[in-house]
């Protein structure tokens, strides 16, 4: 049984409620202020998203001059494998690895026992058909004589029966007959000496003739073996250093043959002029120029520098390698630097003309294309390029770029061609 006095208060909590919500309505109206005018307009109308803004830089136009590492063989100027030109027997090496040696000097004494027996018998064949020579000259001489006393004797003989043929026909029988027939034998006999003393003649002549052949044979056939024991001297063609040997004294040596390979016995190097070769990149063959100077180095002296000038140019790309060989002379009269050396150059690079030059930032490169940025006109342009050679933090350009053009300097592909853009510049560094 609820008490009455419960009843009762239950409408008068109620009635108090409802006076709390109220007042609390009322004090948050009034402290609201009304909208003004342009704050009533914002939230009407949509906000437009401000332009990105760009940190630019200024495409550059200078003359490119740099310098590249780009290795390099150290060669001998002039370097020659020596091989005998005779088989023989090496008698006497009158020098070592290392053994440095003049123009001329004698390295290798070899001996062949048949040379001088061929040459003594050459030279035996040369003076028999010498001798053989002067005695058919005297022999041709006196049949010469023979000849023209025969040939004199024969004109007498005819003339004489000319005369008694001439008086037998003008008076008969002044002469007699058998006088006439003794006289035209006499003629004819004559006439056959004559023509057999010219074919003794002729005979001689070409006997003459083939001993000369001969002897001229066998002067150079000794002149042949003479020379041929001259190669069993060995001598230095240039100044330079012995830089190998493959023999000693005893050893039996022969010429090279093309089916087998040959060793040989000495090398000869000429170290007091080196050639440095250096396989120069296509890209950078438009800077060569001849009777310039290039440094270089090499592992064997860390730290320190050398020197070289350009000579020689191929003058001729290699199609493996893309490369175009240069020469350089290298001063080497102390020494120091070898042959088979690497050394590295510091090749210098050279434009004719200016390039265009942006910071390696700025080039943007993906799958399909490689460009910079280009702000033109609050506007983002993409420029494709064609990246060139480096130069400290910038990078040479190819394309439709000008000098002065701005860029921005951090490129991406995320700034979308057509954007408009705010441009700030880049400090100068």
């Amino acid at each position: 049984m609820t008490h009455p006095g419960a009843r009762a208060s239950r409408p008068l909590r109620l009635t108090c409620l409802f006076c709390i919500v109220l007042v609390s309505t009322l004090c948050l109206l009034c402290s609201c202020e009304p909208l003004k005018p342009e704050q009533s307009a914002s939230r009407d109308t949509p906000k437009t998203a401000a332009p990105t803004q760009v940190e630019v830089t200024k495409v550059i136009s200078q003359i490119l001059d740099r310098e590249v590492k780009l290795p390099a063989d150290l060669l001998a100027f002039r370097d020659v494998l020596i091989y005998p030109k005779v088989p023989g027997f090496v008698e006497w090496i009158g020098v070592d690895r290392g053994s440095t040696v003049k123009a001329g000097q004698l390295l290798i004494r070899m001996t062949a026992p048949e040379l001088p027996v061929q040459t003594m018998q050459n030279t035996s064949q040369a003076l028999a058909a010498r001798d053989d020579s002067h005695q058919l000259d005297m022999d041709l001489g006196v049949v010469r004589d023979q000849l023209l006393a025969a040939q004199a004797k024969a004109k007498a003989s005819a003339d004489t029966f000319e005369r008694l043929k001439s008086a037998s026909a003008s008076y008969a029988g002044v002469v007699a007959g058998n006088d006439l027939e003794i006289a035209q034998k006499t003629a004819e006999a004559d006439a056959a000496s004559v023509s057999s003393l010219k074919n003794k003649v002729e005979s001689l002549k070409a006997q003459g003739r083939a001993f000369k052949n001969r002897q001229q044979a066998a002067q150079q056939a000794t002149s042949f073996t003479k020379d041929l024991q001259s190669y069993l001297l060995i001598r230095a063609a240039f100044d330079g250093k012995i830089t190998e040997r493959n023999v000693h004294e005893g050893s039996f040596v022969h010429p090279p043959s093309t089916d087998t390979t040959s060793i040989p016995l000495l090398r000869l190097q000429q170290l007091s002029l080196l050639r440095l070769v250096v396989p120069v990149p296509e890209t950078d063959i438009g800077g060569i120029v001849a009777g310039a100077s290039v440094k270089f180095t090499v592992a064997a002296f860390p730290g320190e520098g050398f020197g070289g000038t350009v000579r020689r140019i191929a003058s001729s790309v290699d199609l493996s390698t893309r490369t175009m060989a240069v020469e350089l002379d290298v001063e080497n009269k102390e020494e120091r630097l070898t042959p088979g050396m690497f050394a590295e150059a510091i090749w210098p690079v050279r434009r004719r003309q200016a390039s265009l030059f942006v910071p390696r930032t700025a080039i943007v490169k993906t799958t399909e294309r490689t460009f910079v940025v280009r702000i033109h006109q609050g506007k983002v342009e993409w420029v494709d390029v064609k990246p060139g050679m480096s130069a400290d933090n910038l990078v040479e350009v190819f394309g439709d770029l000008h000098d002065g053009d701005q860029i921005a300097i951090r490129g991406t592909d995320e700034l979308r061609s057509g954007a408009p853009v705010s441009v700030k510049e880049a400090p100068a560094s």
